[in-house]
């Protein structure tokens, strides 16, 4: 055998020297570190979507293993559902450009909305028609509050502190758009995008009021400036401050301020 052809013999023997089989094997076998990590935070999710659903629902005392089991099925499909559809969609989908009621450049919150408000109009019909062929329509509600932590009663009560004579017709007119504020909110994934919402709606409310006779920015003033004399009193006497109302309550074109936002 002359070296001419004996030379693939020693390139081959000297390639195999330089793979040794162990890490070979060991690079078939071993599952990527970026396969382990989604997983893991996958599992963690869904636990977190479960235990968040059966917290609700054992808000609702139903004494009916097999309803309770149906509603929570409903609740962490429509929770994962929203999720999704938020996590796949980032606001940079959204092309930049201006708000046309305002002329203002689009915020990222407004096209991080545009962009979760394009969510298919059945992942909520069938969240909402489970519900109402499940619960009363009381037990929906509360459903309904705990997605939004309890912001209808809450900025009602901000309302009603600010426009004490508030009368029955305007307080029904207020809390109906209030509860379509709900209903919409429970689409979008956080609080932040869920007070927006609200923010949408309590502008109607404060439009509606001053259509009615009302003028909002002097009620808004006046509830303001009694609870700054009232702490500016107390102050002077030593005494802790009374408190002049609800936690928050709605500021002219701003609404209620935020709730405490709940732990993850």
């Amino acid at each position: 055998m002359n070296f001419r052809s004996f030379r693939p013999l020693l390139i081959s023997t000297a390639l195999s020297c330089l793979v040794p089989a162990p890490a070979a094997h060991a690079a078939e076998t071993a599952a990527p570190a970026s396969e382990i990590k989604p997983a893991a935070a996958s599992d963690k999710a869904e636990a977190e979507l479960t235990k968040t659903a059966a917290s609700w629902v054992e808000g609702l005392a139903l004494n009916d293993a097999s309803k309770a089991e149906r509603v929570q099925a409903l609740i962490v499909q429509h929770l994962r559902a929203v999720r999704d559809w938020h996590n796949q969609h980032p606001y940079t989908g959204v092309p930049a450009g201006i708000n046309p009621a305002t002329g203002q450049p689009l915020s990222v919150q407004d096209r991080q909305i545009i962009a979760d408000s394009a969510m298919p109009r059945t992942v909520h019909d069938t969240l909402m028609t489970g519900l109402r062929a499940q619960l009363t329509p009381e037990q929906v509600e509360a459903v309904l509050d705990k997605y939004t932590i309890g912001k209808v009663a809450f900025t009602l009560q901000g309302y009603k502190a600010i426009v004490p004579d508030l009368t029955p017709q305007e307080e029904a007119h207020i809390l109906g758009l209030l509860r379509q504020a709900r209903e919409q909110a429970i689409d979008y994934k956080g609080m932040k995008l869920v007070s927006a919402i609200f923010e949408i709606y309590k502008t109607q409310c404060e439009q509606y009021l001053n259509s009615n006779g009302r003028n909002w920015k002097q009620l808004y003033r006046a509830y303001t400036d009694a609870a700054k004399a009232r702490k500016a009193a107390a102050k002077a006497a030593g005494t802790p401050s009374p408190v002049p109302g609800p936690a928050a309550v709605p500021a002219p074109g701003e609404g209620v301020v935020p709730a405490p936002k709940p732990a993850n």
